[in-house]
C-alpha cells in the first residue's frame, strides 16, 4: 500500500510539473516534440530536448569553425549569426537553448497576455518570464527584433537572476542596459546587438520555447549553442554528439597535420587531400606517441575521413 501511494504521489507530481511546463510556453508539448522529432534522447517535462551535461562540457572545448563545417556538411546552412557586442568576450556562452520571441507591443494583446500570466502566477514584466523556466546549463536566447533603444531585455538585476539559475549567459537579438553592473557578475556574458541606458518599452513576449529567428539563424528550443568572439552557432540537439565528436577529431587532426608539416614528413598537398592508408597509419602511430590527445579508433578515423570536405 505504501509503495502504491508513493507511485501515485510521484505520478501526480510529474503531471503537475508537465502542466506547469505547458503553461510556461506558447506551443504544446506535442508540437515541440514534433519540431524536434529527430532527437531521441531525454526531454524536459515541456518536451524540450535535454542534451546531457557531459556533452555540454565537451562542447565548451570545440571550435566554432569546425562545428560550423560539420553542420554545413549535414545540410544545415542557417545556424550561425555574427556581429555582436559582448559583456565579456573572454567568457563563452555554451548550453541548451531556451527561446523567447518578442514583438512590438500593442495595448490589447499585451493586456491579455499579462492577465493570463497573472492567473498562472507570473509576476513582473514579460521579459522576466523566460527566466522563470531556466535550469542549470540553459541559455536564454531571445528574438528582440534587433531593437536597441527601449529594447533592453535585461539589466544587472535580471542578469544576476539569470546567472544564479542557469550558471550561464544570454544571447539577445536586442539590447541590454547596466553594462558595468553586468560586468560585475563573475562568469557571466551576454551577446547583444548593443547596450543602451533606456528601459524596456514597447515590447511584449509573444512566444516562449517556440522556434525563433536570430538574424540569419533558425533556433529551436533545446538546441545546443556554442560561441566564440566571431559569433554564435546553434546546433540542432539531434546532431550535437556528431558535431562535437567530429569537431574534436578535426582539432586532433590539425595537431597531427601541423606536426607532420613542421617535420617535413608529409607535404601540404598530402595533408589537405583525402588521406592515404600511409597517412592514416602515421596518424594512429602519432596518437600512440601522444597519449594526451583524445583516443580515436581506426574505424572512427575511416568514418571521419570517408566524406572529407574540410
Amino acid at each position: 500500500m505504501r509503495r502504491h501511494y508513493k507511485i501515485l504521489l510521484l505520478s501526480l507530481l510529474t503531471s503537475a510539473c508537465c502542466c506547469q511546463a505547458a503553461r510556461a510556453q506558447t506551443i504544446s508539448r506535442d508540437e515541440l516534440i514534433f519540431y524536434t522529432s529527430e532527437w531521441k534522447g531525454e526531454r524536459f517535462p515541456d518536451g524540450r530536448p535535454k542534451i546531457p551535461d557531459a556533452l555540454i562540457e565537451r562542447a565548451k572545448k570545440i571550435g566554432i569553425e569546425e562545428a560550423w563545417t560539420v553542420l554545413r556538411n549535414e545540410g544545415y546552412n542557417n545556424q550561425f549569426e555574427g556581429d555582436w557586442k559582448m559583456v565579456n568576450d573572454t567568457i563563452p556562452v555554451v548550453g541548451r537553448v531556451v527561446t523567447a520571441m518578442y514583438m512590438p507591443s500593442r495595448p490589447d494583446i499585451e493586456k491579455n497576455i499579462k492577465e493570463r500570466g497573472a492567473k498562472q502566477g507570473r509576476k513582473g514584466n514579460t521579459n522576466s518570464w523566460p527566466i522563470d523556466v531556466l535550469t542549470r546549463g540553459d541559455v536564454y536566447v531571445a528574438d528582440g527584433f534587433g531593437k536597441i533603444r527601449g529594447g533592453t531585455l535585461i539589466g544587472d538585476n535580471l542578469g544576476n537572476s539569470i546567472f544564479s539559475k542557469s550558471g550561464n549567459g544570454v544571447i539577445f537579438d536586442g539590447s541590454a542596459r547596466d553594462l558595468s553592473g553586468l560586468k560585475d557578475i563573475k562568469g557571466f556574458n551576454a551577446f547583444v546587438r548593443d547596450f543602451d541606458p533606456s528601459y524596456l518599452e514597447g515590447m511584449v513576449l509573444m512566444g516562449l520555447n517556440t522556434p525563433i529567428r536570430i538574424g540569419h539563424a533558425i533556433v529551436l528550443p533545446g538546441d545546443l549553442v556554442i560561441s566564440e568572439k566571431e559569433g554564435v552557432l546553434f546546433i540542432p540537439a539531434h546532431l550535437a554528439e556528431k558535431v562535437i565528436a567530429t569537431a574534436e577529431f578535426i582539432a586532433v587532426r590539425d595537431d597531427f597535420s601541423h606536426a607532420m608539416l613542421k617535420s617535413g614528413r608529409f607535404s601540404p598537398g598530402e595533408i589537405d587531400s583525402q588521406w592515404t592508408g600511409q597517412l592514416k597509419d602515421a596518424f594512429m602511430k602519432w596518437l600512440d606517441e601522444n597519449p594526451k590527445e583524445p583516443r580515436i579508433t581506426r574505424a572512427q578515423l575511416d568514418a571521419f575521413t570517408e566524406k572529407r570536405t574540410w
